[in-house]
């Protein structure tokens, strides 16, 4: 499949699903003219075109919540584009993750899955602080620290896990644990271990 082969309607505008790419969640629904496409395949970022505006766009230009692109699909009828992305910051203008925030059917959103999405985004804006000024970021200046640097906060980080669920605080616990959980993910980051790889050990380990 060519750009060329794509069934542009005569606006020059296709519709856009943006969706993570590791939680599955439908962040937006916008549309692209074919520069916006080219640009969003040449760079791997987010491009769009802003029918208010009559403008181009990049995602996160202002907000600084850009889109690191991981895949763009066309669906069956070649009409309608999948923009499968890793967000860095909310996907919405309004601050929320994604724009479909309110419900007409289905009751209240089920409130399981920060978790996951707080993961995603960890990774993505640690992967995205390597090279990074180390005076300017606390997880570049890790980094750049190599693993003692790391490994060391990570057994301090364990210790206060450990003093905290001993306190009895419900509170103390969950805060030490989100600090424990991201040093973690900062370790993976430097020795090039994925996420991923750790879930299927846990998986292999639970068969």
């Amino acid at each position: 499949m060519t750009l060329d082969e794509l069934k542009w309607p005569a606006d020059g505008l296709l519709p856009v699903v943006v969706q993570d790419a590791r939680s599955g969640a439908v962040l937006t629904l916008a549309y692209a003219n074919r520069e916006a496409l080219e640009r969003t395949l040449a760079e791997r970022t987010t491009y769009l075109f802003s029918r208010s505006r009559n403008a181009l766009w990049k995602k996160g230009e202002t907000s600084g919540n850009t889109q690191s692109v991981a895949g763009v699909d066309y669906d069956c009828d070649a009409d309608a584009l999948l923009y499968r992305v890793i967000p860095l910051g909310p996907a919405c203008h309004t601050g929320t993750d994604s724009c479909f925030s309110e419900r007409l059917l289905g009751g209240d959103p089920p409130a399981r899955g920060a978790f996951e999405r707080a993961l995603a985004h960890l990774r993505a804006t640690i992967a995205a602080r390597r090279g990074a000024s180390s005076e300017s970021s606390y997880t570049a200046k890790l980094l750049a620290g190599g693993v003692d640097a790391i490994v060391a906060k990570i057994g301090e980080e364990a210790t206060e896990v450990v003093i905290a669920a001993k306190n009895g605080s419900h509170d103390e616990v969950r805060w030490e644990v989100a600090d424990l959980l991201y040093h973690v993910l900062v370790l993976l980051e430097e020795r090039g271990v994925d996420l991923d790889e750790v879930g299927e050990e846990l998986l292999r380990r639970a068969k």
